[in-house]
């Protein structure tokens, strides 16, 4: 209880922490299906820089990647307006804001990424998945799901394997395609399930 400037007593409102985050969390997976639609246009942005890998020159590839990079959001709302969800958090979600960061993160990364693939063209895919997997390693926090953390490893140990096995460039793009893939089927399937229950 406090008393307001006017003597009149009333009740301050307050919410616990946990259960404010936790109402943001849902928000996010709500208004973007869980994140895999997201995930679904990533990975074929990923296949895309793959194929030009295979059929045209690294600096292609390269460029493939950085423009479909940039299509992943509205494609991603696209496809989650698809499934019937908003594709926008509600205004005022406190999460909100760490999504635009772990995007601005991402976007001051790239140009690390264009360095090393100058110097060496197979570690370019490597190179961006290692900025992919710890930008979903946030996403653990935004959308309240454990399985964006075993991604974001995932993706990391595969830049690590692909690096020392001197994997030939296609296959790095390939593998981050099927690993995004994957775990957005995962995803999927766990919205499926949640919905029977």
């Amino acid at each position: 209880m406090a008393e307001s400037p006017t003597g009149v007593t009333h009740t301050i409102a307050r919410t616990s922490p946990t259960t404010s985050v936790a109402d943001a969390q849902q928000d996010i997976r709500h208004a973007y299906f869980n994140g895999a639609p997201g995930m679904l246009a990533s990975a074929t942005a990923w296949f895309i820089a793959g194929l030009f890998a295979v059929y045209a020159t690294p600096q292609h590839a390269v460029i493939a990647l950085f423009v479909g990079g940039v299509c992943i959001h509205p494609v991603g709302v696209l496809l989650t307006k698809a499934f019937g969800r908003a594709g926008s958090h509600a205004r005022g979600n406190p999460l909100g804001p760490l999504a635009l960061e772990s995007t601005g993160w991402l976007i001051f990364s790239l140009p690390l990424a264009f360095v090393v693939s100058r110097c060496n063209a197979d570690w370019f895919f490597p190179a961006m998945l290692l900025i992919f997997g710890g930008r979903y390693l946030t996403f653990a926090t935004l959308y309240g799901m454990r399985v964006f953390w075993v991604c974001g490893a995932t993706l990391g140990a595969a830049a690590y394997l692909l690096v020392t096995l001197h994997a030939p460039m296609p296959i790095g793009a390939f593998t981050g395609a099927a690993i995004e893939a994957v775990f957005a089927l995962i995803i999927l399937a766990g919205v499926k399930r949640d919905r029977r229950d």
